[in-house]
C-alpha cells in the first residue's frame, strides 16, 4: 500500500506539504491552511518530492526552513484525474479526502 506524509514547513511562509508516494516520488501539494478532519483548505499543486522526505524531518537544503512530520501512514489511490481522490488511513487525517478545483482554485477537504 503506498505511503503518504503531511509534513508542517515554515519557508517561506508556514504551509503543509501533502506527499503522495507514486512509484520512484512523491507526488505534492501545497496546503496554505493547517489540514484537519472537518476542515476545507486551499491547495496549490507543487512538484514532485523525493522519497526521502517519508521519513524526514529536518532543515530543507538551500535555506529553505525546515520541516516537522504532522501526519503519516497508508492510502489508496480511489480517483487519480482532474479530481484527486484519496482514501487516507493516518494519525489524524482518516477517511476519504480530495483535491478538487482548478490550478488557482484547488481545494483538499474530506469527502462527506
Amino acid at each position: 500500500m503506498p505511503r503518504f506524509v503531511i509534513l508542517e514547513h515554515d519557508w517561506p511562509q508556514l504551509h503543509w506539504d501533502l506527499l503522495l508516494e507514486a512509484g520512484p516520488v512523491l507526488r505534492a501539494w501545497r496546503l496554505l491552511d493547517e489540514p484537519g478532519p472537518g476542515r476545507t483548505v486551499a491547495a496549490q499543486t507543487h512538484t514532485d518530492h523525493r522519497l526521502l522526505y517519508l521519513e524526514y524531518e529536518g532543515p530543507v537544503s538551500g535555506g529553505r526552513g525546515t520541516v516537522r512530520q504532522w501526519d503519516a501512514g497508508t492510502f489508496n489511490w480511489i480517483e487519480d484525474g482532474e479530481r484527486v481522490v484519496i482514501l487516507l488511513q493516518g494519525a489524524k487525517l482518516t477517511g476519504h479526502y480530495a483535491l478538487e478545483g482548478h490550478a488557482h482554485g484547488l481545494q483538499f477537504g474530506k469527502l462527506a
